[in-house]
C-alpha cells in the first residue's frame, strides 16, 4: 500500500486545489477551495467555460465592481459544483477575505453563497462557509452553524483561536501548519527543522490533543503543508487537506505510515482559555507569530480576490 493510502485508512483525506482534474485523478473524499486557488484556475484555460458560464449565471448587480463580485460568486458555486460530481463528501468555498472583520456581512454573503448553490441544485449539507479566524469571523460562524449552515474557520495559528472557534460551535477548523513553520524559519533563520522539531506540526497535535481531552466535537483539519513530512508527522488526525503536488508524493511512496495521533492521546494538551471578546484579542495579540500570518493571509485572500475580479471585468 502506497502511504496515502495507509493514510486514508486513519484519516479523511482532503483536496486542498480548485483544479478539477487533480481532483478527478486523486479521488478525495472532500475538497476546499480559497480565493488564490479560484484565480489560478480562472486563469486556466481549460476552465474558460465555467468563467463565462458564470459571467452569464451571476445575477445583475448595480454597479460594475458588484458586478464582478456577483460574478466571482458565481464562478466558486460552479467550480464547487464541479468538484462535487467528483468527490462523495464536501466541499469549502470561502467567503470573501475583505469582510473577515465584518460579522454581519460575512454572514449576509455565507448565506448568500448557500442559495447560490440551492439555485445549482446542490444542498447545503454538501456545503462548508469558510471564514478567516478573526473575532468577527468566529461569532459569524457561530451564527451560522445555528442556522445549520456548517463552518470551515481557516487561517488559524493558535490554541486561543481553536479554542473560540470549538465554542463557537464551528464545525471544522483549518490549522496551517505550514504558514507556522515559514515565520518560525524567517525568525531562527540558522536552525534547521524537521518534523521532530516542526513548530506547525506541533501546533496541530497541541489543538488536537485539546478538542481531544475537553470533549470539542470541531473537526480538527491540518493544512497549508509545506512537505510530505509534515502530513506524515499528523497522520491519524480527523481530517488533512493536501496540495496535488504532495497527494502524488504519497502515493508513490510504498513505505510504511505510522500512526501519530490518536483520539485517546490526551497527554500535553494545552491547558488555555479565555473570558470573552477583550480576552481572546489581548492574547491573539500576545501572540506575534499567530497575529503577523493572519493578518498576513488575510491580505493574500484579498489581493487574489481582486485579481480574480480584475480579470472577470476584463472578459465582461
Amino acid at each position: 500500500m502506497s502511504k496515502l493510502e495507509q493514510l486514508r485508512e486513519m484519516t479523511v483525506v482532503v483536496a486542498d486545489t480548485g483544479d478539477i482534474e487533480a481532483i478527478r485523478r486523486y479521488a478525495p473524499v472532500d475538497a476546499t477551495t480559497n480565493p488564490s486557488l479560484l484565480l489560478k484556475t480562472a486563469e486556466d484555460p481549460t476552465y474558460g467555460t465555467l468563467l463565462d458560464q458564470a459571467i452569464g449565471d451571476a445575477p445583475k448587480a448595480g454597479s460594475a465592481a458588484a458586478t464582478t463580485t456577483a460574478v466571482a460568486d458565481q464562478f466558486a458555486v460552479l467550480v464547487g459544483k464541479e468538484i462535487l460530481k467528483l468527490v462523495p463528501g464536501v466541499v469549502s468555498t470561502e467567503v470573501d477575505a475583505r469582510l473577515s472583520f465584518d460579522t454581519s456581512a460575512s454572514v449576509a454573503k455565507a448565506e448568500q453563497l448557500i442559495d447560490l448553490y440551492a439555485s445549482a441544485g446542490v444542498a447545503k449539507e454538501r456545503n462548508i462557509i469558510k471564514k478567516a479566524s478573526t473575532w468577527e469571523g468566529i461569532e459569524a460562524a457561530k451564527i451560522l452553524e445555528q442556522q445549520g449552515i456548517r463552518c470551515n474557520l481557516t487561517l488559524l495559528f493558535s490554541d486561543i483561536q481553536a479554542l473560540a472557534a470549538a465554542r463557537a460551535g464551528a464545525f471544522l477548523i483549518s490549522p496551517f501548519v505550514g504558514r507556522i513553520l515559514d515565520w518560525h524559519k524567517t525568525q531562527n533563520p540558522e536552525q534547521s527543522f524537521d518534523a521532530t522539531n516542526d513548530p506547525g506540526v506541533a501546533s496541530v497535535r497541541n489543538i488536537y490533543r485539546m478538542y481531544k481531552t475537553r470533549g470539542f466535537e470541531t473537526v480538527v483539519m491540518g493544512a497549508s503543508f509545506r512537505n510530505a513530512g509534515q502530513v506524515e508527522a499528523l497522520a491519524g488526525c480527523d481530517r488533512l487537506t493536501i496540495s496535488p503536488g504532495l497527494l502524488d508524493q504519497l502515493q508513490e511512496d510504498d513505505g510504511t505510515l505510522p500512526r501519530q495521533l490518536d483520539p485517546s492521546d490526551t497527554e500535553d494538551a494545552p491547558d488555555c482559555t479565555f473570558d470573552g471578546e477583550a480576552d481572546f484579542r489581548l492574547q491573539l495579540n500576545s501572540d506575534a507569530m499567530a497575529t503577523e500570518k493572519l493578518a498576513q493571509g488575510i491580505r493574500a485572500f484579498c489581493a487574489d480576490q481582486v485579481k480574480l475580479e480584475t480579470l472577470i471585468a476584463a472578459r465582461i
